[in-house]
């Protein structure tokens, strides 16, 4: 008897997340990982007429659950309160917050508890993770065993601000497009899409009392290439690319994000990046004369400028001085308002190139009668009154951490680019800071080898995102809101691809915004990882499979001669390289320490294998690139 129990104690133990041992247990793969989750041996299976039990008030969450189970299951689904396959309930229990939930996955079925409907929502989608991946098609999936572990989960999230943003300006996306960009964050538990609606590319968003801003400023001459390396179109080429949402197709997407627990935050970027608003209305500039056009990729903008600082060669600056400015701003966010119920709008502010200002006299007026000692002082004169604008239409603005230079006041956020030390300075200020460091989340970056991807501006790979710490040592937690990712567009064309570069990075963003820090471990999140690449194939969501490629890296030795370097990101990898032009496979050079590459060598070939099978793409890489890499030892 006393053995029994201490067997009984042993394989709970056991069972206990951090050490899953169970055939159960080995196929959970729940991201962002749960606050506390207790594996049981067992399967439940979907009965074939699965009955649902839930309070009126989450019936469009139980109508969605109805749905994806009807369609890709083929089971009958009805919903009845007599002994329901699954039951959703709403309690009161304090240590949940308002997005937690708790599972429970037994012999009887499935039961839910939240305090609210976004806990159910969410409890929902771990739900969806532990079915067969097959549950994540559009289409029936027949002689699929429907069976989710025995598992108790307690679940809540870490930040209340769990973000990703879309930019729409540079490549316009469809309504369509922006609705299963949604789909794919609500699938890892985010509650926070930030638009960027406008920018120096185009300008997307419907205002009724400024129509040129869409019939002008969304369109522009249509360009392929590299961005910042496109020719300038002549200003009477055709401009016909581009497109812009109505107010109705914002409503659409409020409300369908809504319905996902997912609060929409709206940004226009001003006073900089306002190229097409100028296109639109040129006396909004310094430049009013200026033959004005919406920017097709191509270079103008000197991002060393004078003295470090970013000049525009094309005046992409709202005039401060000029009170129309606020007028149209007014109308501008005096209709947003109303389409977007949260509580905050994103004024943009960064990287406003101040040279324009600089040569106007009606900014250097400004200055002198406001007092104003320098641009920095003019550009929050200029917040300051977009703050005040914002304000009176009943919302909370918010902007990227440019909005500290010259000071800040009020209750704006801060949204933290370019690095932490920007949230850094907000939140000693006292100021609520949304962190989202360009170093570590920002995913349009290429994100493996940068000769196999499209090369933006840097690469960053999933490892790095994985270690980011949104909570800076010294800060006050309780104004670190949470974390954001931001999915910039300028080499981004479609939505395949603006999958391919946010997923799977977006699931080490999600899980660093939603579980216990304690919890994070990278290498049981990437194998995770793995197990939903099965998912998103059954979803058919393009992602990334770069975490499979080796690291390559090279130094210069004291002699002068390149070394060689390869580090796996996951593990398990067997790396194989060849230098003498010929394809690499398992039976070539297997990596096993830094390796000379002698001068006459033209590339690099790698390829990396687990388990004796092929699992990372065939990298090329010229010794150019290699070179280039190098770094010296002393």
């Amino acid at each position: 008897m006393k053995l029994n129990k201490i067997l009984t104690i042993a394989l709970t133990t056991t069972l206990i997340f951090g050490g899953l041992s169970t055939a159960n247990a080995q196929n959970i793969s729940i991201i962002p990982e749960p606050y506390q989750m207790t594996a049981k041996p067992g399967n439940y299976t979907l009965p074939k007429s699965i009955a649902i039990n839930a309070p009126s008030s989450a019936n469009a969450i139980s109508d969605i659950m109805a749905v994806k189970l009807r369609t890709t299951t083929g089971r009958v689904v009805y919903f009845t309160k007599n002994k329901p396959s699954i039951d959703l309930q709403i309690i009161n229990d304090a240590n949940l917050g308002s997005e937690g939930y708790t599972l429970d996955i037994n012999e009887k079925g499935i039961q839910l508890k939240a305090n609210a409907n976004a806990g159910l929502f969410f409890g929902w989608q771990t739900v969806m993770q532990l079915l067969p991946a097959a549950v994540y098609s559009n289409t029936l999936q027949a002689n699929t065993n429907w069976a989710l572990p025995y598992v108790s989960i307690i679940d809540k999230p870490r930040f209340g601000w769990r973000g990703m943003m879309l930019d729409v300006s540079r490549h316009f996306f469809s309504k369509a497009d922006v609705l299963t960009f949604i789909d794919d964050m609500a699938r890892y538990k985010y509650n926070r899409f930030h638009w960027h609606l406008t920018d120096d590319q185009g300008w997307r968003i419907e205002i009724k009392s400024l129509p040129r801003l869409t019939s002008v400023g969304a369109w522009r001459a249509e360009r392929k290439g590299k961005w910042m390396n496109i020719t300038t179109p002549a200003l009477d080429e055709p401009k016909t690319y581009g497109g812009f949402y109505t107010q109705e197709d914002i409503k659409e997407v409020v409300a369908y994000a809504k319905a996902r627990f997912i609060e929409v935050i709206p940004e226009v970027d001003v006073p900089g990046h306002s190229l097409a608003m100028n296109t639109a209305y040129p006396f909004l500039s310094t430049t009013p004369n200026y033959p004005f056009q919406v920017n097709a990729g191509d270079e103008f903008m000197d991002w060393e400028g004078l003295n470090g600082h970013v000049a525009a060669k094309i005046d992409n600056s709202l005039d401060p001085s000029n009170e129309t400015v606020y007028e149209y701003l007014d109308k501008i966010f005096g209709e947003m308002a109303p389409l977007f119920p949260f509580e905050y709008i994103h004024m943009g502010a960064d990287e406003n190139p101040k040279n324009n200002w600089e040569k106007s006299p009606n900014v250097q007026a400004l200055m002198k009668k406001e007092g104003l000692k320098d641009m920095n002082e003019v550009q929050s004169y200029f917040v300051r009154r977009v703050q005040k604008i914002i304000n009176s239409k009943g919302k909370k603005m918010m902007g990227w951490d440019e909005i500290l230079e010259g000071g800040l006041s009020g209750d704006a956020t801060v949204m933290s680019w370019r690095g932490v030390k920007g949230g850094i300075e907000a939140a000693k200020q006292g100021h609520k800071v949304v962190m989202s460091p360009n170093d570590y989340n920002y995913i349009d970056f290429y994100q493996g080898e940068v000769t196999a991807e499209g090369k933006v501006y840097r690469g960053l790979r999933m490892k790095k995102t994985y270690s980011f710490e949104p909570i800076p040592e010294g800060v006050d937690p309780n104004l670190i809101l949470g974390n954001q990712a931001n999915q910039w567009s300028e080499q981004i064309f479609d939505m395949r691809y603006a999958q391919y570069m946010t997923w799977p990075r977006g699931m080490a963003v999600a899980e660093t915004g939603w579980s216990p820090k304690e919890k994070k471990n990278w290498n049981s999140f990437s194998k995770k990882v793995e197990q939903q690449f099965e998912k998103l194939d059954a979803a058919n969501v393009r992602y990334a499979r770069s975490m499979y490629d080796p690291i390559v890296t090279t130094e210069l030795n004291t002699k002068g001669e390149l070394i060689g370097i390869m580090e796996g990101e996951v593990e398990g990898l067997d790396m194989y390289y060849t230098i003498n032009d010929q394809m690499p496979d398992n039976y070539s050079q297997k990596y096993t320490a830094p390796f000379l590459i002698p001068e006459d060598v033209l590339s690099l070939r790698v390829i990396s294998y687990r388990d004796g099978k092929q699992i990372g793409k065939y990298l090329n890489i010229p010794i150019e690139s290699l070179r280039k890499r190098a770094v010296k030892v002393l």
